[in-house]
């Protein structure tokens, strides 16, 4: 990446106006999602009927849909709900003498929660350039808020077999069909149909913040100019090996004493002896 060394500390040069997405509220929740039900396609989860026990050896988000809607007597505040869909890999043992078989279902986990957002509804037209053509119009849009959602991959806490009335059926609870999106990443269709029942506990982490187009001035200091040359030396494919350091760290790996020197921000673990 080029040195932009021209944009260091510099005298205001003047103020200028931008179009940008400014946050307006944003919340972070750390959620410890107990007992959610696991649904599998058919011939998943006949290989969960004849098991004994479950590990879990994964999770991920596989989607999340967002949807903002104002709230009623609360100026500038909107309701942001949000559905997780999780893909869920499990080790299922059918014998204590036979091997495990790795198996993988679906779970949703669905959270509410309330953030300001100001008030505004400008409706937003504008074009984009093709060249020798007519620029094109595009959708309009407007600036109401939108919602954004930061996550991570959840942490499997817990997973265990129960009965199918034991746990709830928390992906049919609504009468919003399965997005087709979430569906093809299953081979076959997911069913309701089972004599056994997979519960897991997860950890989620989630940052939600509201945003919508604003415009800002803001100080400029002056354009970043790099003072960098761009060099190809390439025609020589050994003198340009023969620049690269040994990697040193690659065949002696650092012990804990020199990762805290060379990254002194970075805490230690406290698993020193």
């Amino acid at each position: 990446m080029p040195d932009n060394k021209n944009c260091g500390k510099r005298q205001i040069r003047e103020a200028v106006c931008i179009d940008t997405n400014r946050v307006y509220d944003s919340c972070a929740d750390k959620d410890c999602l107990a007992d959610l039900r696991v649904y599998f396609t058919e011939n998943t989860q006949g290989i969960i009927n004849n098991a004994t026990s479950i590990r879990c050896r994964g999770c991920e988000i596989l989607n999340a849909f967002v949807e903002v809607e104002r709230v009623p007597f609360n100026r500038g505040c909107y309701s942001v709900d949000v559905t997780f869909f999780f893909r869920v890999t499990l080790d299922a043992f059918s014998s204590p003498m036979a091997p495990p078989v790795t198996v993988s279902g679906l779970s949703t986990y669905s959270k509410k929660c309330i953030l300001y957002g100001s008030e505004g509804d400008v409706r937003v037209f504008s074009s984009e350039y093709a060249a020798d053509e007519i620029d094109e119009q595009l959708p309009v849009i407007s600036n109401n808020p939108r919602a954004k959602v930061q996550t991570v991959d959840p942490i499997c806490l817990d997973a265990k077999l129960c009965s199918r009335n034991e746990c709830c059926d928390n992906l049919f609870s609504s009468n919003r069909a399965l997005p087709r999106s979430i569906c093809r990443c299953f081979d076959g269709e997911i069913t309701l149909q089972a004599d056994r029942a997979v519960a897991v506990t997860l950890g989620l982490f989630t940052i939600i913040q509201l945003e919508r187009d604003v415009q800002m001035l803001i100080p400029a200091y002056d354009f970043c100019i790099p003072d960098k040359e761009c060099t190809c030396e390439t025609d020589d494919p050994c003198e340009t090996f023969r620049k690269i350091d040994f990697p040193l760290n690659e065949f002696f790996p650092p012990n804990e004493r020199e990762l805290d020197r060379s990254e002194p921000n970075n805490p230690s673990c406290g698993c020193s002896m």
